[in-house]
């Protein structure tokens, strides 16, 4: 608490200099990063709130700290003592931070931002908001200024990721790229995002946790593409990889003056949504700027032959290792030491034997009983739930494997299962089966196939509140777009060669929760003289708890489905699993008709 207090002293002193009133701080990166380096973790060092989403705002005489639901305990624990203010984003009562600020300060005042943490598109919107309440937005990094114990920014070194397993070389996608810059009637594109980055030059690092990229900034023009990375983090290996695939490599902060020396006469691509606020102001204001999404966004979202080849053989060595865990776990559950905590470990070092295993594809999700309620539950050691033999498990967690990324969800009942908690699973699961046998015309988009998962819920009057699908990389970021299934409108057409998740699900708070999750793949189905028709491919491999069904309350055409999906995963597993796992991995993939007798 004395830190955060020292912090927050040492900030307004920085303010007053400055002429500033407030200071908003989010916990980002300069990369729209969904995991940050601790170098940019500058609302955890002034607020000391460690949670995934959340925004601090400190004025001279008060401070807030905007979170979820998710992390309204964890928060108010966190921010005890400090005197910021917890501010609980959802709840009607609770202001959005704009609006809040407009109550808090005069007419005329300023409002310092990092732009390097803020995209183009999003200091555009704060700038015309603040300016609406007469408040002018500042570009500045108040908390760098004082920030004098500053962790580094990574200088792991990185990799490049071999194009047997990447089914594209660096030139063939730079030739891509090119291609739609023209259409884009552009001739230098920005790019900060590390996913895309990592994907276009190929190469793959450990700066962050979960997602295998690295940090870096890139500008792709004509004839000439630049890779902007520390030199700390070049191997001779590296150095060499880049040259030979034509790319030039400068140092990480040079971008910005190489931003500054574009001709006047350039055109630049850039994406709103992603680039940072600071490297669009280095861009000469005579340049002609093209704001559209990303062309490597967009074409990374769709997997090549040898990408997906990948994923069904990292589909295998998944389901190989959750079913080596959960016969663990039937083992060891009555001896009453298995927590939340000590089963997601368990899972993680069952998939460390696996072949090409390079780390969790995220933190899991491992919710029992109540904690299943909480859709992006994180256990703490002083929260965190003994497991016992009754009630339910919901287990949300994935692998990166050098051929692929994996995200898997299964809830297993422990004990005997309640009959509303068969009622609420069978409607789950008559959700995610009506998705996953959708077929559809090209030129759908995911908004419109969001009701398949939750019709049978609506008809109860039930309903989540997540989406139901999101785009999934490969050996990249477990969450990716541009696609998706939600019920928000997203304008991306769902196209041959996308991988989605397909996860509905169904909370009771304080009680329970439920989700089903495999991953799809868009492939095409058929051509009539309607137009090509499209449908999904399951790649998940791993049975779905006949015990929480009830049976009486699926068609035939479902039931035909469970089973001819079980039968897959066994076909699919058997091969790398030994005789004993095989009799048990049987015993979970039975027709489901004979779960009742």
């Amino acid at each position: 608490m004395e830190k955060i207090l020292k912090h927050l002293s040492s900030l307004r002193q920085a303010m007053v200099l400055h002429g500033v009133s407030a200071c908003i701080i989010p916990g980002t990166d300069p990369h729209a990063s969904e995991y940050i380096a601790d170098y940019w973790k500058e609302r955890e060092w002034i607020s000391g709130f460690d949670g995934s989403a959340g925004t601090a705002v400190v004025t001279l005489t008060a401070a807030g700290l905007w979170t979820d639901s998710r992390y309204f305990l964890h928060a108010a624990e966190q921010l005890e003592g400090t005197g910021i203010e917890l501010m609980k984003q959802g709840l009607p009562e609770t202001l959005e931070i704009l609006p809040w600020l407009a109550t808090q300060l005069k007419a005329g005042e300023k409002v310092g931002v990092n732009p390097q943490v803020f995209s183009l598109n999003s200091y555009a919107s704060m700038k015309n908001e603040l300016k609406m309440n007469d408040l002018e937005l500042l570009s500045i990094d108040l908390p760098g200024e004082v920030w004098t114990d500053r962790p580094t920014i990574p200088l792991n070194p990185f990799y490049a990721f071999n194009v047997k397993y990447a089914g594209k070389s660096t030139v063939d996608k730079l030739a891509l790229v090119r291609a739609e810059l023209k259409k884009a009637y552009a001739n230098v594109f920005v790019m900060s995002a590390l996913d895309d980055i990592a994907w276009l030059f190929n190469i793959r690092g450990n700066d962050v946790n979960y997602n295998p990229v690295v940090i870096s900034y890139a500008l792709i023009e004509n004839d000439k593409a630049t890779l902007f990375i520390a030199p700390e983090k070049l191997t001779p290996e590296t150095s060499s990889y880049l040259k030979n695939e034509g790319v030039v490599v400068e140092s990480y902060d040079a971008i910005y003056d190489r931003l500054k020396q574009l001709k006047s006469s350039e055109s630049v691509l850039v994406d709103g949504s992603k680039l940072n606020q600071a490297l669009f102001e280095s861009i000469p204001s005579t340049c002609a700027i093209r704001n559209a999404m990303s062309p490597v966004f967009k074409l990374k979202g769709v997997k090549n032959e040898v990408e997906m080849a990948g994923v069904r053989s990292a589909m295998v060595k998944d389901g190989v290792a959750l079913t080596r865990f959960f016969m663990w776990l039937e083992a060891n559950l009555e001896s009453g030491k298995l927590s939340e905590i000590s089963i997601s470990e368990k899972l993680c070092a069952f998939r460390c034997e696996q072949e090409n295993f390079m780390g969790e594809s995220f933190g899991t999700i491992a919710g029992y009983a109540a904690h299943g309620a909480i859709v992006h539950y994180n256990a703490q050691p002083e929260t965190e739930l003994t497991l016992k033999a009754e009630n339910i498990l919901l287990l949300d967690s994935g692998g990166q494997y050098l051929d692929g990324t994996t995200d898997i969800t299964r809830t297993i009942a422990l004990g005997k299962p309640t009959d509303e908690q068969q009622v609420d699973f069978t409607l789950v699961l008559k959700g995610h089966i009506a998705l996953a046998t959708a077929l559809f015309p090209a030129g759908t988009r995911g908004s419109q196939l969001d009701i398949l998962a939750r019709k049978a819920l609506w008809d109860l009057g039930l309903n989540y509140g997540h989406g139901t699908g999101h785009g999934v990389g490969h050996f990249l970021c477990v969450h990716e777009g541009p696609q998706s299934i939600r019920m928000d409108e997203n304008p991306t057409v769902l196209q041959p060669g996308m991988m989605l998740s397909n996860e509905p699900g169904m909370y009771r708070t304080n009680e329970y929760g439920i989700r089903i999750e495999n991953l799809v793949h868009v492939v095409p189905a058929q051509k009539t003289e309607f137009g090509q028709f499209l449908k999904f491919e399951t790649l998940t491999l791993f049975p779905i708890d006949r015990e929480l069904i009830d049976v009486t309350m699926l068609t035939d055409d479902e039931e035909m489905w469970i089973d001819e999906y079980h039968e897959e995963v066994l076909r699919r597993l058997s091969p790398s699993l030994t005789d004993d796992e095989v009799i048990w991995l049987e015993e979970k993939c039975r027709p489901v008709f004979d779960a009742i007798f």
